[in-house]
């Protein structure tokens, strides 16, 4: 919800922009962060983050990237890793990936690697023949989710490095649901198995 010019006299503290103050802020942010700066935003979401990180395979220029940035910044994570191509779309994400810790690599060994050295497991979701339930596992606390793109799912390197492999059960005629939408369940699924117990 917007809000326009805020009245006078404006609140003191560096967090605020000048601009915004003036002009009103028009930007989906809680309430908490009315006419504050991104960086403002950012930093103090940083001292509060969940140590869990998404990483999406983009080969494809998918447009669901947006969407599953976006989700992770409602659930306040950590990092997001972008895989492959540099670009991608940023629609769906409403300007949320200003507020995120962003990473590329060019390649899944490089993704590989780096999550081998911040001592952190891959898990991939993808609902192939081996995947274990969501339901029936406990995801490791200190994850990185891994989503492929829409239709193609995870490619085989992917699905290689991956230490542990899960699927969302379904229960309709469709083979998959959309892949924004599974990493919002599976992000979710984390944060009730680490965050809220």
């Amino acid at each position: 919800m917007s809000v326009g010019p805020h009245p006078k006299p404006w609140p003191l503290g560096e967090q605020y922009d000048k601009t915004l103050l003036a002009e009103g802020d028009s930007r989906n942010v809680d309430d908490k962060y009315r006419y504050w700066t991104v960086e403002a935003i950012k930093a103090d979401l940083d001292k509060s983050r969940l140590d869990l990180h998404v990483a999406i395979e983009n080969w494809q220029h998918d447009f669901n990237i947006g969407s599953i940035v976006r989700s992770a910044n409602a659930f306040n994570l950590s990092a997001v890793h972008i895989i492959g191509r540099r670009q991608w779309n940023r629609r769906g994400a409403m300007v949320t990936d200003r507020y995120m810790n962003l990473f590329h690599h060019d390649s899944v060994e490089e993704f590989r690697l780096a999550m081998k050295a911040d001592k952190r497991a891959i898990t991939a979701v993808d609902n192939q023949v081996g995947s274990v339930p969501l339901n029936q596992i406990r995801l490791p606390l200190k994850a990185v989710l891994v989503f492929g793109g829409e239709g193609p799912g995870l490619s085989s390197d992917m699905i290689e490095a991956a230490e542990t492999q899960v699927a969302i059960e379904q229960f309709g005629s469709t083979r998959s649901v959309n892949v924004g939408v599974a990493a919002g369940i599976a992000m979710y699924a984390w944060v009730k198995q680490h965050a809220l117990d």
